[in-house]
């Protein structure tokens, strides 16, 4: 999970690139990098931190150019704390490229290996990311002609990365003296979305994760990128779009809408608010028959994600809600902090409860998900020692048992407290006098009441179904394993973030 965004303008676009990493920070806090376009020359800036952190004004005056692209980093494949591995990555041969990635490849490994031995490109970190632009390099050398790019010629080279490559990418990338290139998977499991603005000097074009960011900056949404498409704008502002897979699918990941999206988008057509509510709505209707639910006090929700569900569920049994627990904004989203220590340490400062909505009461937390089971457990114990009489937890998603490997950071099964365990075994894990987990198929009815037209979703991570079909238990030993080992490496290198320009 990721933040991309990109633009093509007719006017500076550092800002606007800053601005839109700001509305998608909750995608990704480890780095955050910008690359702008000054035709044939890219000037790049990136490191290590929050998106506050890394830019300051000198840094913002030296990315010159109307079009460009920007990332925010949430670590999955490759080491957890290598500043090398911030996005955006660049390449100078055949043709200058800048590319920004979400998700994660499957097949990375595999693909380093032909591009070594092969194609005799080198890749320099453990990035599937930079994997990724080299293939599309090098499937650009293959489609040119006479040295040139056509859009038809972009097209047949993203055709080619869609045969070479396997796993979950949403990319927005440029191309010196071009303009800007987007597409996605051909199962569309990560987000992307399209839109555009009209200005004096003509459309603008704006590519980012989510829809959040369009808004906010004065685009209006054109459509989302389809699964396989590609769509490509040049320096003008004049757009080409061409599906590039042989069979596409729409199969988005359903943990999106459960917890990394923002309730403010839309994704895919889907309103992430809309179906945070039916999650509540659902859970409601397996608890309505439980003796328990009649001795429930008050619903208090684990802030921020998990609010609309628990609002709903509390308004679906006439019960009440109260706000528990006073979130301390300046505390980085616990899920996606790299370590178990951190994790763990960092929930007590996160979070703090308001006493008298729990003294003396049994109450009912809600909760998005419970992956690890550390933020749960702190929580309920915190709950306890605010006076509650009585701990319920309530999770909007079903068991979290198996490991994801589109882009989320949750590949050791053995780090998932539900793996191997009932749920009633979950609850003494947590603490809680009561745990009551979402249905699958009720958590895929709540988003498909959102919007109808999905049919299918990724939930690989609740039912150890890998729709790209090369996922082997090999590759899950091995991935558990690189991740384990990346956790336990400091990186002892300079975080200064680094500034360059490039010249292809």
């Amino acid at each position: 999970m990721c933040g991309i965004v990109g633009v093509v303008s007719h006017a500076p676009v550092n800002q606007t690139l800053y601005d839109g990493l700001l509305l998608l920070q909750h995608r990704g806090q480890d780095a955050a990098g910008i690359a702008t376009s000054e035709g044939s020359v890219f000037h790049m800036y990136k490191g290590p931190g929050y998106v506050r952190d890394v830019f300051r004004t000198r840094n913002m005056r030296d990315l010159k150019g109307s079009a460009g692209i920007a990332h925010c980093r949430y670590p999955t494949a490759g080491n957890a704390f290598s500043e090398l591995e911030s996005q955006p990555f660049y390449v100078n041969s055949p043709f200058g490229v800048t590319l920004a990635h979400n998700g994660n490849l499957t097949n990375s490994e595999a693909l380093k290996r032909e591009l070594f031995q092969l194609d005799f490109r080198h890749v320099n970190t453990n990035s599937d990311s930079e994997v990724l632009l080299n293939v599309l390099a090098l499937e650009l050398e293959r489609a040119a002609q006479h040295h040139r790019l056509s859009p038809d010629a972009i097209f047949r080279a993203v055709a080619g990365v869609h045969r070479r490559c396997r796993g979950a990418y949403a990319i927005v990338a440029m191309i010196a003296d071009y303009g800007m290139l987007v597409f996605r998977d051909p199962h569309g499991i990560r987000p992307l979305i399209l839109g555009r603005a009209e200005t004096l000097a003509g459309a603008e074009w704006m590519a980012a994760s989510e829809s959040v960011a369009l808004a906010s900056l004065g685009f209006e949404v054109v459509r989302d990128v389809a699964p396989g498409e590609a769509i490509f704008i040049d320096y003008a502002g004049e757009m080409h779009a061409r599906q590039c897979a042989d069979n596409p699918e729409l199969v988005p990941c359903i943990f999106e809408y459960v917890y990394l999206a923002r309730p403010d988008s839309v994704m895919d057509g889907t309103s992430v608010y809309e179906s945070r509510l039916n999650m509540g709505a659902g859970l409601a209707d397996k608890m309505r028959g439980m003796p328990e639910a009649r001795d429930i006090d008050v619903v208090i929700p684990i802030p921020d994600s998990s609010r609309p569900s628990a609002l709903e569920l509390a308004n679906r049994l006439d019960l009440t809600y109260r706000e528990g627990f006073v979130k301390n904004r300046y505390i980085g989203r616990t899920f996606i902090m790299p370590g178990q220590a951190m994790r763990k340490k960092s929930v007590r400062q996160k979070l703090s409860a308001i006493g008298m909505e729990f003294k003396d009461k049994v109450v009912l937390l809600v909760d998005d998900s419970i992956v690890r089971g550390t933020t749960s457990r702190e929580i309920v114990t915190m709950a306890r020692e605010a006076g509650a009489r009585k701990v319920y937890f309530a999770s909007a998603a079903p068991p979290v048992r198996y490991a994801n490997v589109y882009g989320i950071d949750m590949p050791n099964p053995s780090e998932l407290v539900a793996n191997g365990r009932t749920e009633a075994e979950v609850a003494n894990e947590i603490g809680a006098d009561l745990l009551v987990y979402q249905d699958l198929e009720a958590l895929k009815d709540a988003v498909r009441k959102a919007n109808p037209v999905l049919r299918d979703f990724d939930a690989s991570c609740f039912d150890g179904r890998y729709i790209t079909g090369d996922v082997t238990s090999a590759y899950l030993a091995q991935l558990a394993g690189d991740r384990d080992a990346g956790r336990g490496e400091a990186d002892a290198e300079d975080d200064e973030p680094r500034q360059r320009e490039l010249t292809p």
